[in-house]
């Protein structure tokens, strides 16, 4: 090879040989780019980095400083938890604004605030903390100033500091716990409510605070030595870490504030040989489980609502459901727990409780603060007679010569040695086995839907019923009977059971019961009082326009949910307004889940038989092209549209052949700039032009006959919202 293309060669190569080995040190305009393979920052020992670590199963990424040299390589400082940076995305050093992280299309996502002057370098030390500096060396923004959920040796948090814990193990975006430092001094644990942010009361506490501010705390400090304390202001110290204090010579350490409560010390073994792992070397509190302060305040504690919490050996606790009772959502184990079963005075009708209930007994178990009613004395058989007579009672808790009444929904559920009582779960009769429920439940289905009576609709492979179950509206119900004729509806009956038993959103359809015993395949939903979304928009009256955009705005968000933020990724392959449903309110609800697929951990795409409906059905499907995610997206533009033009996507009554397929028409219109034709001058659409163009334009994007050119179901919501800007789309078929 020439020498003088070599040396050009390698001057080209530079600035990436730089970015990777950069000994801890960075200069304004280096840059990390999100994807697999990208290089981070390393420190000066090459213990810890910095770059953009890719989320689970998930094509998004964080900015984030982890341990490096370490198998786990576990995470100790993050930014932009809830606003995730997609692939392609970079972040880079500048004067100005500092690290920036900024989108494929450059819109910014996430900035450190410089407090003054002009950033000249960056510097990730082998104290695990990044900072930037300007031409004198002083520290403009470090991130031990703003941690996420970890404080590292040398750390301090002054006044307000606030450690946030995560939403879930894997889920960066924040959750439901806190360690602050308050104003008066005192250091504690508290809850939050997640939508206001309002702060519960604390469940541990440093008892550092003091009416005369000199004596009160002013740093939370984790010391060289590992040992983690509040320093007052008369420089008093009040250790945190009571008794032994692992080396911090020989050990890497971090003190973790865990989403589900905890917040732990761990210690790990600087020489990775071996099978070395995190070990717990502290607590706070010692037993979250079994902690009072928790139940003073409002919220839920560790464990969701009619849950009941266990302390693992690691000092974390685990959350269970209590028999008769299951997930709200399957995908979180930490979640509330819903009944099985029908209960309440009116469901009962005054039948004696010993024939409609059995009792399920569950030692040295309580929910303290769910009570309702207190018995004493009571003998045992009392205590269980009397919560099987009272149809406000839940459950009861028997002990010595006490018996305490419960009622929904029970909170803050532990099992303690030291409780030393029984508990008692009243349970309908039916839910013991299996066979029994099932034969239950067919009868009762029977006689809710009057023997199958009143259609409510009709698929291909199956009726739905009008059905209600006990007495009241809001216990209507509708009931699928699948066709036992039609050779597929097994595999949809387990699709469909499958998809909607895992998932929980406010945007899909809820799964109430089912059966699947000889002949009787039922499936059983919440009934939804404005039937589908077809005859919502091609019905006598017009919608209005607000109405169409927020259902729109709702299937976007179920779609989001199912593509990239349940357990286990679906593609619905049937969008369609006939399998949208609209509540009391007009939130729409995806459903008719029958033909949906199922992606695992390690799949992007599947091969499956041609479905779907004629109008909605993504190009790939007919040309033997891997099936993705983006048939539901090109399905969504379709019915965008539709949604937009108050029109079916393929309408042959039409006249005018130009105007027969919506897709088409709709493009010519956008090209022409004659939008007011797709809403027919609609008044209220039109005085909401900037939005109307948005949302067709979305469309536009959705329908590429390319599926690598249509955006995700993220980036749908996000333009839909207004929150990234549009590009102009190209034509959605090249032959047009």
């Amino acid at each position: 090879m020439d020498y003088n293309l070599l040396c050009l060669l390698f001057l080209f190569l530079l600035p990436c040989l730089v970015t990777a080995q950069n000994n801890g040190t960075l200069s304004v305009g280096q840059f990390i780019t999100a994807a697999d393979n990208s290089e981070p920052w390393v420190s000066p020992s090459g213990d810890f980095a910095f770059g953009l670590h890719k989320l689970d199963n998930k094509d998004f990424f964080l900015p984030a400083i982890w341990y490096h040299k370490i198998p786990s390589q576990t995470i100790v400082w993050y930014a932009s938890g809830d606003s995730p940076a997609p692939r392609g995305s970079k972040i880079q050093l500048t004067a100005d604004r500092g690290l920036v992280l900024e989108d494929p299309d450059g819109k910014e996502i996430w900035k450190t605030e410089i407090s003054m002057g002009e950033a000249t370098s960056g510097v990730l030390d082998d104290n695990r903390n990044f900072w930037i500096a300007n031409t004198n060396s002083e520290k403009l923004w470090q991130s031990f100033d703003l941690p996420s959920d970890t404080l590292l040796p040398t750390q301090t948090m002054q006044r307000n500091g606030v450690v946030s814990c995560r939403r879930r193990e894997k889920d960066f975006s924040r959750g439901r716990f806190q360690f602050r430092l308050l104003a008066d001094g005192n250091a504690v644990l508290n809850t939050i409510d997640l939508v206001s942010g309002f702060a519960y009361d604390a469940y541990f506490w440093s008892n550092t605070f003091d009416t005369n501010r000199s004596n009160a705390g002013y740093q939370v400090v984790f010391n060289e030595s590992g040992s983690l304390y509040v320093l007052r202001e008369n420089k008093q110290i009040v250790t945190l870490t009571q008794g032994t204090v692992v080396s911090a010579k020989e050990n890497y350490l971090r003190a973790t504030l865990n989403f589900d409560g905890v917040f732990i010390l761990y210690s790990h073994p600087k020489n990775t040989s071996g099978n070395a792992v995190w070990s717990v070397s502290h607590t706070w509190p010692e037993n979250i489980c079994v902690n009072n302060d928790i139940r003073k305040g409002l919220g839920s504690g560790t464990c969701g609502h009619n849950s009941i919490c266990t302390l693992s050996d690691a000092k974390r606790p685990i959350c269970n459901c209590p028999k008769g009772f299951s997930l709200l959502d399957p995908g979180d184990s930490y979640g509330n727990c819903k009944p099985d079963y029908i209960q309440g005075c009116e469901e009962d009708e005054m039948k004696p409780g010993e024939d409609l209930y059995y009792i399920e007994e569950l030692q040295n178990t309580d929910w303290p603060t769910s009570d309702y009613e207190q018995l004493q004395p009571s003998s045992r058989d009392g205590c269980v007679s009397s919560c099987l007579k009272d149809c406000l009672c839940s459950a009861a808790v028997f002990r010595t010569d006490t018996c305490w009444k419960k009622k929904l929904p029970l909170s803050y559920g532990k099992t303690d040695s030291s409780e030393n009582g029984t508990a008692f779960i009243k349970i309908r009769k039916g839910q013991a086995n299996r066979k029994d429920k099932k034969n239950v439940f067919i009868l009762e289905l029977a006689d809710a839907t009057r023997g199958f009576k009143e259609e409510l609709g009709r698929g291909a492979f199956g009726i739905v019923y009008k059905g209600i179950i006990g007495t009241g509206s809001s216990n209507l119900v509708a009931v699928k009977k699948l066709d036992r004729m039609f050779r597929d509806s097994d595999k949809e009956f387990k699709a469909e059971v499958n998809v909607i038993g895992q998932t929980h959103h406010k945007n899909l359809v809820r799964l109430l019961g089912f059966c699947d015993e000889g002949q009787n395949r039922l499936l059983v939903y919440e009934y939804l009082s404005n039937g589908t979304l077809a005859s919502f928009l091609f019905g006598d009256s017009k919608p209005n326009w607000n109405m169409r955009t927020e259902i729109a705005m709702g299937i976007a968000r179920g779609l989001l949910y199912l593509h990239e933020e349940c357990c286990t990724q679906i593609i619905h392959c049937d969008i369609k307004p006939q399998n949208i449903l609209l509540d009391d309110f007009y939130t729409a609800r995806i459903s008719d889940f029958g033909l949906a697929k199922l992606l695992t951990l390690d799949q992007s795409h599947t091969s499956t038989a041609i479905r779907g409906t004629r109008g909605y059905v993504a190009p790939e499907w007919f040309r033997n092209m891997p099936v993705t995610v983006k048939v539901d997206v090109y399905s969504f533009g379709v019915l965008l549209l539709e949604i937009i033009c108050i029109r079916r996507c393929v309408d042959n009554k039409i006249s005018t052949t130009d105007k027969a397929i919506l897709t088409d028409w709709a493009y010519d219109c956008y090209r022409e700039s004659c939008l007011g034709a797709l809403v027919e001058n609609e008044l209220e659409a039109m005085n909401d032009m900037n939005k109307l163009l948005r949302y067709v334009m979305v469309a536009m994007w959705c329908i590429q006959e390319d599926p690598s050119l249509r955006p995700t179901m993220r980036k749908v919501t996000q333009m839909l919202e207004g929150i990234v800007e549009v590009p102009l789309p190209p034509c959605p078929c090249p032959c047009l």
